[in-house]
């Protein structure tokens, strides 16, 4: 087997990306453990699928089973948060409802040693508190209290960070991790649609 690949494919697609599979690898079984679908190919590749926010599958072992079950809270979040800034949304289903990003300069590393270095050290991170701070201080307002599901992504300290405010105690976090570059609106927009998606991590033989 070569390493595994992760591709996130939207629920539309689901029946034609399988359908793709088949035809590069040969005839395919399917089989339902563990509340995900596992397709083994003859050439000996096999997949599994999930579907997001940690839903179990319970339906038959058919991709479009699974894509019928792909079904979308009637509220959600979504948290992005890097050292370069922070993007946080609430959805109803696939629609916004609330969104803010933002940006805070935090100092990339240096070279120095000693005193200057450690100064320096203090000083990030004091403005990567700040950075964390403000994020959490948007999520909390456009999340608001209520409980409800959250994705999230960017950089997991940051991000954990944020979460650990206690205004966010409400929101339960589900996959899938999004790995996303700094925040900004088109980021945000793709990480909505991808935080939909269902994750299938494939290994070819």
């Amino acid at each position: 087997m070569s390493a595994a690949g992760e591709v996130l494919v939207p629920a539309e697609r689901v029946v034609r990306w399988t359908e793709n599979f088949v035809a590069r690898h040969g005839a395919t079984s399917f089989v339902v453990a563990d509340g995900v679908l596992h397709g083994t190919a003859a050439d000996g590749s096999d997949f599994v699928a999930r579907l997001p926010f940690d839903l179990a599958h319970a339906g038959p072992a058919d991709p479009a089973a699974l894509a019928r079950a792909c079904v979308t809270p009637p509220a959600w979040g979504l948290l992005l948060v890097r050292k370069g800034g922070f993007a946080v949304a609430r959805l109803s289903g696939d629609r916004l409802v609330g969104s803010k990003t933002g940006q805070r300069h935090v100092q990339g590393r240096t070279k120095a040693g000693g005193q200057s270095q450690q100064r320096f050290a203090r000083r990030r991170d004091n403005q990567a508190r700040a950075a964390y701070d403000a994020a959490a201080d948007h999520a909390a307002r456009v999340l608001g209290e209520t409980p409800l599901l959250l994705v999230t992504g960017g950089d997991r300290e940051a991000v954990d960070a944020v979460v650990a405010d206690r205004r966010l105690a409400a929101v339960s976090v589900v996959g899938p991790w999004l790995a996303v570059p700094d925040p900004r609106r088109a980021v945000l927009d793709q990480a909505v649609r991808d935080a939909q998606a269902v994750r299938v991590v494939v290994r070819n033989a």
